[in-house]
Order: C-alpha cells, then sequence, then structure tokens
C-alpha cells in the first residue's frame, strides 16, 4: 500500500461504494462512544446513589434515575432500526442483487488455495475455459485448465497477481480448492469468504489506479501469513497492453501446452 493511501481512520477508499461504507463504520462507532459515555455516567451515579456507609440508610425512588436507562434503551432501538432498515439493509442488498453487466465489465476467475490466489481471465472469446481437477498441477497448471476445450485455448492464467483496469465494473468469481479463504481487499471496501465448492461473485468498480495487496483475511493454515497477491488497478491502455503481453505468451495451435 503507498504512504498515500493511509487515511485517518481508515485506508483510502478506491471504490465507487467505499465511502458509503465507510459511513456505516463511522456511524456503528458514533453509536458504541455515545453508549460508553451515557453508561459511565449513569453507572457513576449509580454507585453515588446506592453507596454504604457507617449510619447511612439506602433511600428507594429518592431520583427519577431510571429514566435514563429507559431513554438509552429507546435511542440504541430508534437508531438500531435506522441502521437496518433505512442503511444496511437496502446498501447490502445493492451489492448482492444489482450486479452490472457481464458484457461490460472485467470478469474473471480467483481460485484460492493455501497460500496462493490463481487468477483466471477468459480471453478474447470473453468464455472461461473447463477445468478439471484431475488435471490441476500445482506448478504448471494450478487450477486444472483443460486445454482440449476450445474456451481455454485463449485463457490467461496468473497466481497471486490480480490486474484490472480503471472506472470499470470488475466482476470476481470466488472458489476454494481446500479450506474456506476470505478474499480481502481493503481500499476497495471488498471482503468475502471463499468456500470450497461454491462459487461466490462479488463486484466493484474502482475509481483511482494504483497498486496493492490481495489479503486472505480468514486463519487458513499455518503459512497463512504468505497467502498474499499483487493488486494493481491500471489505466485502461496500460491493461490492454498487459494482456497483450500476456496472450503472446500463450501456446500456439501446433505447440505443445505442457
Amino acid at each position: 500500500m503507498n504512504s498515500s493511501d493511509y487515511g485517518y481512520w481508515l485506508p483510502k477508499g478506491a471504490s465507487t461504494f467505499a465511502a458509503e461504507i465507510d459511513t456505516t463504520l463511522y456511524l456503528v462507532h458514533i453509536l458504541m462512544a455515545i453508549m460508553f459515555v451515557v453508561w459511565g455516567i449513569f453507572f457513576i451515579m449509580f454507585l453515588v446513589q446506592f453507596r454504604s456507609g457507617k449510619g447511612r440508610k439506602v433511600e428507594h425512588g429518592g431520583y427519577p434515575w431510571g429514566i435514563i436507562p429507559i431513554s438509552m434503551i429507546a435511542f440504541i432501538t430508534i437508531f438500531d432500526a435506522y441502521m437496518l432498515y433505512g442503511y444496511d439493509i437496502p446498501f447490502w442488498g445493492h451489492l448482492k442483487k444489482d450486479f452490472p453487466d457481464a458484457s461490460k465489465s472485467t470478469v474473471v476467475r480467483v481460485v484460492a488455495q493455501q497460500f496462493a490466489w490463481n487468477v483466471h481471465y477468459p480471453g478474447q472469446d470473453g468464455k472461461f475455459g473447463r477445468s478439471r481437477p484431475e488435471l490441476v498441477d500445482e506448478k504448471i497448471n494450478p487450477i486444472g485448465l483443460d486445454f482440449d476445450d476450445p474456451a481455454a485455448k485463449d485463457d490467461i492464467t496468473t497466481v497471486s497477481q490480480l490486474r484490472i483496469p480503471v472506472e470499470k465494473p470488475v466482476i470476481v468469481h470466488l472458489t476454494s480448492k481446500d479450506v474456506i479463504h476470505s478474499f480481502s481487499l481493503p481500499v476497495m471496501r471488498v471482503k468475502q469468504d471463499v468456500i470450497p465448492g461454491m462459487t461466490i461473485p462479488v463486484w466493484f468498480i474502482p475509481t483511482r489506479t494504483g497498486d496493492w495487496q490481495i489479503a486472505c483475511a480468514q486463519l487458513c493454515g499455518n503459512s497463512h501469513f504468505k497467502m498474499k497477491g499483487i493488486f494493481k488497478v491500471q489505466n485502461q491502455e496500460d491493461f490492454a497492453a498487459w494482456m497483450q503481453t500476456k496472450e503472446a505468451e500463450l501456446p500456439q495451435d501446433d505447440e505443445e501446452v505442457w
């Protein structure tokens, strides 16, 4: 992460919905701060009113302090209802239902494993080639891509290197080869558990270029600390040039894949 990416509390957002997620976090922390102060004051007042001492008799009902916790409960209830039904649920529904058009997006697959991120681009035909578990070779074909499938011949794969163009929707299809991982792009405010046997899509729209890391936010084994990847957002021209370079490295029809 670049030094310019550090904000006062959170890394500076780099996606279109980063500000909305940050607002949610700030509102929750503000509520917790208010509760901490009010309950702290009530606790001190309670200790003073009902303190024990020689010859002192505890008086009940002398002060209307019971209104403090009642008011606090009402405030918390109203605040939580607003957060859930007025903000969080509509926003979460937008993230889960309003996916961008795949034909106008950068679509990639990310296959997690201990301890790497395998990135799969569909190539110029826009179709992901077939993968078969029996073809998996950790050194030369970690996702088991079947090159007998015509759709796989132009596919591009990288290990722990995800590049995408700026200001264009990105759809990432996540799955895992072994255990549960968690795909995390903090500056994009993207975090999603990656579960074996399932394919889970996430999307975002990057708003600025930069170099960051893919992180695993789920303890996934004894080398979890090594599960990092390069995450690079480029302008359209640089991304297209990189893709052309990777396409030039693909084997030709008369060449052996292995």
